[in-house]
């Protein structure tokens, strides 16, 4: 993967941070991107930056929505326009994953004192198209190139579990498609998984192999648009190659991974996983990597490198102190053996109330060994979840240390890097979580630009540096605390809570006399003299490699 070393200047600059030098500029050859200790960026492209309002309204979706339940304006084109000018990059983010973008359905539900649209994407009404609120796949494809180009992955987020619900314009979808009762009760594995989520969203017969027919809606659809004779053609080629029944799972499936064969993105992380059968994953993961293979023989110059296609599953409630098997009650379930590399790790928003050591080592040991050659996807915020670790941003230096140095892959939610506000006048649930990236703090706020360079230098310290997401972690000292983190030939040592000034600490068991070593904190850099690391810097944070 392509690295950058940044000048001092970008960490004391008090402007608007807008674009620096990219990723791709300084190549580190001998530390390969690696999953395992990714730096994930978190968004709902409608909810992020508006690049294009010619695209603000589609399909007559002009009904007045509930506070932050209708379509907002965000778009492919304005994280287009973030790539460009380097924010990614500026916060070391090295992968994306945006919520769906496929095309959502027309209407809306009824929700309180207003209505809820589909902007948030879950709401599939068509798996082929985009959603023209959110795009094009032109608008697609420049984001993946461009990405890419920077040393940046796609991630998708990929809906096999159920359909939008149905409105006065959207139908139900064949009842040899989807389930519309019983609703889940989460008792146990069966009232999980053969139920719907929820009242009013239907359930695909993901555990069904009969062969069905296409919805007709989706025919008629395709009909208007003058495609339905291309789509059957592709829909013929895949089930005469892959051998799969024409079940409704396996349509989908394939739609998906055309997402995969069409444009080069690097993974799916996938929505409701613990309400299918879990063959459905190992299934879907097949699909998946042969469409990622196909891109890549087909595309030989867009390869990044030969990393597995990626995918991570939410299974609601899993925490890593569960390592490989999640407990319906009734019976356990490996993912990890089902088709996923990593889960996200809802854990973590508690862990992160513990002390630094407590976290670090109980990942370190947990990802080294019961978990060893998988991942967990560590979050302190989320979009669905309505207790985060910090929900009144009062303490979002805490957990931007906390997330970005522990082991695992870190997810950045958007706005966790500028505290975006959890709680907005009028909004009610969910939405309050959904609020509209708070671009004019970031240009404007001398406090929020602060906390954007510490989420920087720790993001892009941990981009460089896979030690310190996939790395053995090992403590130094107590007080102060010091610790190590060393992955293949990567090495890394930081200090925490330490005293402002004058720092120095015994390295004689981790680098050799003589060794150059630059923290990345405050730019300045020391020599290994006496056994010993010696450096006087104005911050209580030391993130030292050798240079």
């Amino acid at each position: 993967m392509k690295k950058i070393i940044l000048p001092i200047a970008i960490f004391t600059a008090l402007a608007s941070c807008t674009s620096v030098a990219s990723v791709a500029q300084v190549e580190k050859a001998n530390q390969p991107f690696v999953w395992e200790g990714a730096n994930l960026y978190f968004l709902l492209p409608d909810r992020f930056k508006n690049g294009n309002p010619n695209n603000d309204v589609n399909f007559n979706r002009t009904q007045k929505a509930s506070v932050l339940r209708g379509f907002e304006g965000g778009d492919l084109r304005g994280i287009i326009q973030k790539i460009d000018d380097g924010y990614f990059t500026d916060l070391g983010i090295n992968a994306i994953w945006m919520t769906p973008i496929v095309e959502q359905i027309h209407g809306a539900t009824d929700e309180g004192t207003g209505k809820t649209y589909g902007f948030h994407g879950y709401w599939t009404k068509d798996w082929t198209q985009l959603d023209p609120n959110f795009g094009t796949k032109a608008d697609l494809k420049e984001l993946v190139e461009k990405a890419h180009r920077k040393g940046i992955r796609i991630v998708l987020d990929a809906v096999v579990n159920h359909t939008g619900p149905v409105t006065a314009t959207d139908a139900v979808f064949p009842a040899d498609w989807v389930r519309t009762s019983p609703q889940c009760t989460y008792q146990n594995y069966q009232t999980t998984t053969a139920c719907t989520l929820v009242a009013n969203l239907p359930d695909i017969l993901t555990e069904d192999n009969t062969p069905v027919e296409l919805p007709p809606q989706l025919v008629e659809k395709w009909k208007k648009e003058g495609r339905y004779e291309a789509e059957m053609k592709s829909l013929d080629a895949f089930f005469a190659k892959t051998g799969y029944p024409r079940a409704a799972k396996y349509y989908i499936m394939k739609w998906l991974a055309d997402y995969i064969k069409e444009f080069g993105i690097d993974g799916y992380r996938v929505d409701t996983v613990k309400h299918t059968n879990e063959d459905v994953w190992r299934e879907f993961q097949k699909i998946c990597q042969a469409a990622f293979d196909e891109f890549k023989q087909n595309n030989p110059t867009k390869v990044l490198d030969a990393q597995a296609f990626f995918t991570v599953g939410e299974v609601y409630g899993y925490g890593i102190s569960q390592k490989q098997l999640y407990d319906f009650g009734d019976k356990k379930v490996n993912y990890y053996q089902n088709g996923f590399n990593s889960l996200i790790n809802f854990d973590f928003k508690g862990d992160a109330h513990q002390s630094y050591e407590a976290i670090f080592s109980k990942y370190s040991s947990l990802l080294q060994s019961d978990l060893k050659g998988f991942s967990v996807m560590n979050y302190i915020t989320s979009h669905d979840d309505g207790e985060p670790f910090d929900i009144g941003r009062k303490k979002s230096y805490d957990g931007a240390t906390k997330i970005l140095l522990a082991p695992g892959i870190s997810q950045i939610y958007y706005g966790d890097e500028s505290a975006r506000s959890l709680s907005v006048a009028g909004a009610y649930g969910d939405a309050n979580l959904r609020s509209n990236m708070n671009w004019e703090d970031i240009k404007t706020n001398p406090e929020t630009q602060k906390l954007l360079r510490h989420y920087q230098k720790l993001g892009q310290f941990r981009a460089k540096h896979p030690a310190v997401g996939a790395g053995v972690h090992q403590k130094i000292s107590d007080t102060p605390y010091w610790f190590t983190r060393i992955y293949k030939n990567d090495k890394v040592l930081v200090g925490l809570d330490l005293n402002l000034g004058a720092k120095e600490i015994a390295v004689a068991n981790i680098f050799e006399n003589g060794t150059r070593l630059r923290d990345v904190y405050s730019g300045k850099t020391t020599k290994v003299a006496d056994g010993k690391a010696k450096i006087n810097t104005e911050y209580g944070i030391v993130l030292f490699e050798v240079y």
